[in-house]
């Protein structure tokens, strides 16, 4: 059981088609995982419900909400939690 929240680093980075985030949570949370362009528009929602105690993995696949491929560049993926987590790193979609 992980002792404190972490949002890991996505590996790879860069990345392309798919990279994969790591989270590891201390206690039951509700969060969501977005993530957003450089810009600071959302992209995509990766994840939005309550979470375990323990380490999870998302994968993201470059696309957009409509499924659409997202154009290289930086990109950042943001946590919040409703116990007060909140996090955000970044990360480089190549093609």
């Amino acid at each position: 059981v992980p002792k404190e929240f972490i949002l890991g680093s996505n590996y790879p980075n860069p990345f392309n088609p798919e990279t994969m985030i790591p989270i590891e949570l201390p206690e039951n949370c509700k969060i969501s995982l977005k993530i957003y362009n450089i810009l600071g528009e959302e992209v995509r929602t990766l994840y939005q419900g309550v979470l375990e105690i323990g380490r999870h993995q998302f994968t993201w696949d470059g696309t957009n909400q409509a499924g659409q491929r997202c154009p290289s560049g930086i990109y950042l993926y943001h946590v919040n939690g409703d116990n007060g987590i909140k996090a955000t790193k970044r990360m480089v979609l190549m093609k």
